[in-house]
C-alpha cells in the first residue's frame, strides 16, 4: 500500500489514482519548471487556457504514475501507466481545475516532512 501521508487521491474515469510526489517526480518537475517553487507560480499565472490545461494534465499524469510505478515495483500484477492522452480523454476541463488543489496537496504532503524536520532542528535547544 501507498503512504497516504504523502499523496492525494483523484478520480480519473472510473478509477481512483494517488498523486504522489516522489524524488523521481521532483526531478522531472525541476527539469520542466526549474524547481518546485516555480510550479505554483506557473500553474497560477498561465494566461493561455490550453497551455494551463496541458500543464495540469502533465502534472496529473506524472504524479499519478508515481503510485503506479511504486505498485509495479512491489507487486507481480503490473498496472499500465497513464498517458496524457488518457487523462485528457477521461477528464473534463472542470475536473482538471479541481485537480489543481489535489496537485498542490500532493506537493505539500511530499515536501512537508522535510520542512518539519528542518523546523525541529531549529527548535532544538543548543547545548
Amino acid at each position: 500500500m501507498q503512504d497516504n501521508d504523502r499523496s492525494a487521491i483523484i478520480k480519473i474515469g472510473d478509477e481512483e489514482y494517488q498523486l504522489t510526489l516522489t524524488t523521481k517526480a521532483t526531478k522531472e518537475i525541476a527539469k520542466r519548471y526549474g524547481g518546485l517553487e516555480n510550479l505554483g507560480t506557473k500553474l497560477m499565472k498561465t494566461e493561455n487556457f490550453e497551455m494551463a490545461l496541458d500543464e495540469v494534465v502533465w502534472l496529473i499524469t506524472l504524479l499519478a504514475n508515481q503510485s503506479i510505478l511504486i505498485h509495479n515495483l512491489k507487486n507481480q500484477d503490473k498496472r499500465e501507466l497513464l498517458t496524457e492522452e488518457t487523462v485528457e480523454l477521461l477528464t473534463s476541463p472542470l475536473e482538471l481545475a479541481t485537480y489543481k488543489d489535489a496537485i498542490m496537496e500532493a506537493m505539500f504532503k511530499g515536501t512537508k516532512r522535510n520542512v518539519e524536520s528542518e523546523d525541529d532542528l531549529k527548535n532544538t535547544p543548543a547545548e
